[in-house]
């Protein structure tokens, strides 16, 4: 697996800490990350969109297309970044925290 076990980004982490800290990505919803970075030794960067396609396949569509694309350049490669959609979890926190407020106990 591809960083699949890695940490958030420190920026992310810093920006909602009680959410964040924990997260690994094979555990992230694919629809939350917006692109991925590959960023090469000789300080070009190419901005990989996440598809429609890859999304509704899932983690291990994403991994097996990103793992192949860095045994091809993996040479020339400086450091692979997702792009988080944070504006995104955080809509999607607010819905459901509000959702859960707002049922009655019994």
């Amino acid at each position: 697996m591809i960083q699949s076990k890695k940490k958030l980004p420190k920026d992310v982490i810093d920006c909602w800490p009680e959410v964040f800290e924990e997260v690994k990505f094979n555990v992230l919803p694919l629809r939350y990350v917006q692109s991925v970075h590959i960023n090469f030794k000789d300080n070009t960067t190419w901005e990989v969109a996440i598809s429609a396609k890859i999304r509704k396949e899932g983690w291990e569509t994403f991994e097996k297309i990103l793992a192949e694309t860095v045994k091809s350049y993996e040479h020339r490669i400086k450091d692979i970044n997702f792009q988080l959609d944070t504006d995104r979890v955080k809509k999607d926190i607010k819905k459901k925290t509000q959702k859960f407020l707002n049922k009655k106990t019994i």
